[in-house]
């Protein structure tokens, strides 16, 4: 995104790291925006600060662990008094592993709402008098496809994602009058250190997929691919931007088409099935 529509800005990635969230850390700072790099790893925190640095922008990593909102709104005091300013938010930290819902604890539960919904709830509650001071601006949450259909075996990442969007409309109303425009982007496969299983403290750039991953994403993915962490950071962005100056309470899904397409899939022939194995077969006009 060449135009620098947020020079003189400046902008929080909670989770700004690594995967999508460095992702938006470097489209806004591309947008012109001096960005704070909050994420629970101190070194990829400096490596995506060191990077946005080396590319001309202004940049400031904050160590932090999210799911202590205490810390968090700290952090996110922190990032304004140093930048000076806060004009966007991009609420992005997150995060899962697979286990059936009978299989979890509160404990579990409580941690994945800590961090999936609470530590955004809380940045933004946080954020929004910086906010406020600066004559208004943008929150810019990440959710996901999961938040709009069943998902075995993520229950409470999905439902947290589902709240997050409710979230993001209320907020959207309910800070209008601020100039402050809430929206949110909803990927789904994306290639992140966190879908390779990368170490938290790895800042290397994750894997390529298996040459099976590959395939089954061209078989589940109406585009053919799973996503980047770029091309998320520019939704994020464009979010923030003046061709979004009236778009408020919106999630824009970042995921190849994954949701509009339902569950179809490219079969082997590259057609389209629902159920493997079986063809439905388009019967005449419905009366």
């Amino acid at each position: 995104m060449a135009e620098r529509f947020l020079e003189g800005r400046t902008a929080a990635v909670t989770g700004g790291g690594a995967g999508i969230g460095a992702g938006i850390a470097a489209s806004l700072a591309a947008a012109g925006a001096a960005v704070a790099v909050l994420d629970l790893s101190e070194p990829r925190a400096q490596a995506t600060a060191g990077r946005l640095e080396a590319g001309g922008a202004r940049a400031v990593a904050v160590q932090v662990d999210a799911t202590d909102a205490g810390a968090l709104s700290a952090a996110i005091a922190e990032a304004a008094g140093v930048l000076g300013r806060l004009d966007v938010l991009a609420n992005n930290v997150g995060g899962t592993r697979r286990r059936l819902l009978m299989d979890q604890s509160p404990a579990s539960w409580e941690r994945l709402i800590a961090l999936n919904l609470t530590s955004a709830l809380t940045a933004s509650v946080a954020a929004v008098p910086f906010l406020r001071a600066a004559g208004g601006g943008s929150i810019v949450n990440v959710s996901s496809i999961e938040a709009l259909r069943a998902a075995p075996g993520f229950a409470v990442y999905a439902a947290c994602k589902a709240a997050l969007e409710s979230l993001t409309r209320t907020m959207a109303a309910e800070f209008a009058a601020d100039g402050i425009r809430v929206n949110a982007i909803a990927p789904d496969h994306t290639a992140t250190p966190g879908v390779r299983g990368t170490p938290s403290d790895d800042t290397s750039e994750p894997p390529e997929p298996l040459a099976e991953e590959r395939a089954a994403l061209a078989r589940l993915v109406p585009l053919g691919r799973e996503g980047t962490a770029a091309e998320c950071g520019a939704v994020a962005a464009f979010l923030t931007s003046p061709a979004a100056s009236y778009v408020t309470g919106v999630v824009i899904p970042v995921d190849g088409g994954t949701l509009a397409a339902g569950g179809w899939h490219r079969d082997d022939s590259g057609g389209w099935q629902l159920v493997d194995g079986y063809r439905f077969n388009g019967g005449g006009a419905g009366r």
